[in-house]
């Protein structure tokens, strides 16, 4: 079971919006995750390597800051090996084929209203469903 936040979660995707609306205001570009992590290793195309350096130790950072800020942050990992790398090969393989990731699609295309945005967070949403059921319920990973 988990808690119920809904302050706590109106924060955060508010401070998700203001960074994704930032970012297309300051660089030009999609808050998408895995575009910004991936375009950290080379073949360097634009000399944006250290905006998203900085992004990506803003994600690091941010439970770091609300630990010393005296928050109870907690995260659970699986302990299946197996299981943990087959999630990792399918979220980038389908992050790849997608044309983007959760943030991506999910914040920034249905905000502007992208058809493929809908389909792809349909899609992401209904394997989000169905991978928490089976984990939850078959595999009992």
């Amino acid at each position: 079971m988990t808690e119920f936040t809904p302050l706590a979660s109106l924060i955060g995707g508010m401070m998700i919006g203001l960074s994704a609306v930032l970012l297309m205001l300051w660089e030009g570009r999609i808050a998408g995750i895995s575009g910004i992590a991936g375009r950290l290793l080379p073949p360097y195309r634009d000399g944006a390597f250290f905006s998203r350096f900085g992004f990506v130790i803003g994600l690091v950072a941010a439970p770091l800051a609300m630990i010393a800020l005296g928050a109870e942050v907690s995260q659970t990992v699986s302990s299946n090996i197996p299981l943990m790398i087959a999630a990792g090969l399918l979220v980038g393989f389908g992050s790849v084929w997608g044309n983007g990731c959760t943030s991506g699609h999910g914040v920034c295309g249905l905000s502007r209203l992208s058809t493929r945005s809908f389909v792809a967070t349909g899609v992401f949403m209904a394997t989000a469903f169905v991978t928490v059921f089976l984990v939850r319920h078959v595999i009992g990973a």
